[in-house]
């Protein structure tokens, strides 16, 4: 409101003095704000700073000071939006290819053209031509199944109902192998200026200490956890060894009446729904606990839906954010001081038995398991009934 009333410089003198009364970050409210530079907020708040009487400043006539460079080189803006839509199309036969979208490249390729621009002039015309940085995000999942929705409603019932039968539900899943040894860990996290953890610069595997595979268990109603942490290989028989682990450990204790178990998991890795060991050894299971065990399955493509992603697995990776995984019991440490404001509490072990990959399992031992399919997508949800005899 006041712009069109202020000479050039009683205007550069009120962003200043609207900056400095903002105090930190004041420059650049203010700039956004008013549409001034920086720099010109900048030379006013030396102005006022400045003991030169004001007389001696120089103020220029309406419309002094040099011309746009869009308006002593006309075609510029159009060049550039030409260069960046054609980037974006991925043309081959485009002068810019998709690893050249950077201003640098951009400016070389608009000299090519007989246009002189800056790197900085070529970010501010990015930015009136609404370009910005962008980097890729995960939205796509690819094709969805049909019933994609209607087995996460499924599911929910289903939880909902063990629950208030008082029977556990918990959410399995594996984390995904980590590095044993002094290697960069990603994240932040506070140390004194000046002095960062040092760590390998190369992430050759440790031949002694190689990696671990976490294995976990999330009890949905309790919010708490078990995590085994495997040597050798992420196996179906090592994802129901660690979940015949939290049934020792915490489950028994918390549900010492229950009668089934329900099972939430991804459709694929060591706990998929098509991985006949995985059924095998649930089988194995169900006989040496007399459980029923229901396991129901999300669909394929959606397994950031699993809670255990978001409820320990997401507070595992803070927790040990930049710290090195010096050694398999620093692994174990750190998984098992993990918690949360609301009350998410872990308990950790090291598994040191070998699971051997490649076990094969034929078509006549799974015709002697005791599973029955829900009459609702009976390859995602089945239960798993104890067999009364050995067969």
């Amino acid at each position: 409101m006041l712009a069109p009333f202020l000479n050039e410089r009683a205007r550069r003198l009120f962003a200043a003095s609207e900056a400095r009364a903002a105090g930190r970050g004041g420059v650049t409210a203010v700039s956004e704000a008013t549409g001034v530079a920086r720099s010109t907020i900048g030379r006013g708040l030396a102005e006022l700073g400045s003991e030169e009487p004001p007389a001696s400043w120089r103020i220029r006539r309406p419309g002094g000071g040099s011309k746009a460079k869009i308006e002593t080189e006309p075609g510029l803006l159009d060049a550039l939006a030409t260069l960046v839509q054609s980037a974006i199309r991925g043309d081959p036969e485009a002068a810019l290819l998709w690893v050249s979208k950077s201003q640098r490249q951009l400016v070389r390729a608009l000299a090519d053209r007989g246009y002189t621009a800056s790197q900085k002039l070529v970010g501010r015309l990015l930015r009136d031509l609404g370009f910005s940085l962008q980097a890729n995000k995960k939205t796509l999942e690819g094709a969805t199944h049909p019933d994609r929705n209607a087995q996460f409603d499924y599911i929910n019932a289903e939880v909902l109902a063990a629950q208030a039968a008082n029977q556990p539900v918990i959410s399995v899943d594996t984390k995904k192998k980590e590095l044993v040894g002094n290697y960069r860990n990603g994240g932040t996290d506070y140390r004194p200026k000046g002095d960062p953890k040092r760590v390998k610069v190369h992430d050759f595997e440790d031949k002694n200490l190689g990696k671990v595979a976490p294995y976990g268990v999330y009890d949905i109603a309790a919010n708490s956890g078990w995590v085994s942490v495997g040597i050798t290989h992420d196996t179906a028989e090592f994802a129901v060894s660690a979940i015949r682990t939290w049934l020792e450990k915490m489950g028994r204790q918390r549900y010492p009446n229950a009668q089934e178990l329900t099972i939430t998991a991804d459709c694929g890795g060591s706990n998929g729904a098509r991985v006949r060991l995985w059924k095998v050894e649930l089988q194995k299971f169900a006989d040496e606990t007399g459980l029923a065990i229901k396991v129901r399955h999300y669909p394929p493509g959606t397994s950031k839906w699993n809670k255990i992603e978001h409820r320990m697995f997401c507070h595992i990776t803070q927790n040990w954010r930049s710290r090195p995984l010096t050694d398999r019991a620093a692994v174990v440490e750190l998984i098992a001081a993990t918690t949360t404001k609301t009350g998410l509490k872990i308990e950790s072990a090291l598994d040191t038995r070998t699971y051997e990959k490649g076990i094969k399992v034929s078509k006549a031992e799974m015709n002697r398991l005791d599973i029955r399919g829900d009459e609702f997508h009976p390859e995602w949800n089945y239960t798993v009934t104890p067999r009364t005899s050995k067969s």
